[in-house]
């Protein structure tokens, strides 16, 4: 008998579908409108926990009687019942309703970690390692107290699935997270360092027999799973497992730096170039360098290469010393190097 074949009240029916709602409504969000399915995630158990905290405070009331989530948790005793599988699923979008620092814990990893996870793999395979670490910890729960009657519930064993996820395919990313302070830590020393820790604890329940009210077991089990899966998820996918390129984070900040500098960087056919302003023909050795920069001179770092080899080929046409490369806001410029006053092109930009 379930609490779902019983008749709920108005008030438990209204809390139940606004949980449901909380859940689902990111998950489909993301998936409709193509953005991060991490950040979904995220939103989905972070609102579902909300709602949680709002039973609580109807409870306290009186309004509520019923724990409208008895038939979504975790029981191991009944989890591999058909009746019950779905719980496998569900107890993984379940915070308790006293533990809202356990709830800010999976919301930081999952945001944190998943965000940039999920632009190594894209969103198809992301979701595919978030399942994985979902079910593998619930089902190493469910399978190491499988007579117990206890429920249980929580994303963690998901949180660490990311963490064994990322651990297995690009370990030396460097990821923004609060450790001791909240700055770019390697991957490789955040999932190891959380990993360790849940293998410290299960083991001292372990020989101690007195439970810590925390699925340790569960966490080790995500973890693994999704560390185990992610080389055949990740199979041609975007990006070659163990590539070292900073990470996503580190590209993103390179991308949009770029992208500041080509919105002011100074159109080269505004300006002529030093040697057609003095009324001098551009020297043989400078002619096709002038000519692909000014042809394809249009984003930063090609504009960049084709200056650097310019000023190695060419001179000052004023005084004949060297030139040089000069970046500032509105991107390369080419410089003389004995008196900048003789040459800076393009000149628009004097900061």
């Amino acid at each position: 008998m379930t609490y779902f074949a019983t008749v709920f009240t108005p008030a438990e029916w209204v809390v139940a579908l606004l949980w449901a709602a909380a859940v689902v409504g990111p998950l489909v969000y993301a998936y409709r409108t193509s953005t991060s399915v991490a950040m979904g995630v995220t939103v989905s158990v972070l609102l579902g926990s909300v709602v949680q905290v709002f039973w609580g405070m109807l409870y306290q009331w009186g309004t509520v009687d019923v724990w409208v989530w008895y038939d979504a948790v975790l029981v191991p005793s009944r989890a591999f019942d058909p009746a019950f599988l779905h719980t496998l699923v569900t107890a993984g979008f379940l915070h308790a309703q006293n533990d809202l620092m356990h709830v800010l814990g999976n919301v930081i990893i999952l945001a944190l970690v998943g965000v940039p996870l999920e632009q190594r793999l894209g969103r198809s395979r992301f979701t595919v390692v978030y399942v994985v670490g979902l079910l593998g910890g619930s089902i190493t729960w469910a399978i190491f107290n499988s007579g117990s009657n206890i429920p249980a519930l929580g994303a963690s064993g998901a949180a660490f699935g990311l963490l064994g996820a990322y651990l297995s395919g690009w370990p030396k990313d460097e990821i923004p997270f609060p450790l001791i302070l909240i700055r770019p830590w390697p991957v490789v020393f955040i999932a190891l360092l959380y990993f360790g820790l849940e293998l410290v604890r299960a083991l001292s329940v372990m020989d101690s027999g007195v439970s810590s009210g925390v699925g340790h077991m569960a966490h080790i089990g995500g973890f693994v799973a999704a560390y185990a899966c992610l080389p055949w998820v990740a199979k041609g996918g975007p990006y070659e497992l163990g590539v070292v390129d900073g990470g996503p984070m580190q590209q993103s900040a390179v991308a949009q730096r770029l992208q500041q500098v080509k919105s002011n960087m100074t159109d080269l056919h505004s300006e002529e170039d030093p040697w057609t302003a003095r009324g001098i023909a551009v020297p043989k050795p400078v002619r096709a360098p002038l000519r692909n920069l000014l042809d394809g001179g249009d984003e930063p770092d090609t504009r960049l290469a084709w200056m650097e080899h310019l000023a190695n080929v060419a001179a000052c046409p004023e005084c004949e010393a060297p030139l040089g490369v000069v970046e500032r806001r509105s991107g390369p410029h080419l410089q003389c190097s004995a008196d900048r006053s003789h040459v800076e092109w393009p000149s628009s930009d004097r900061n």
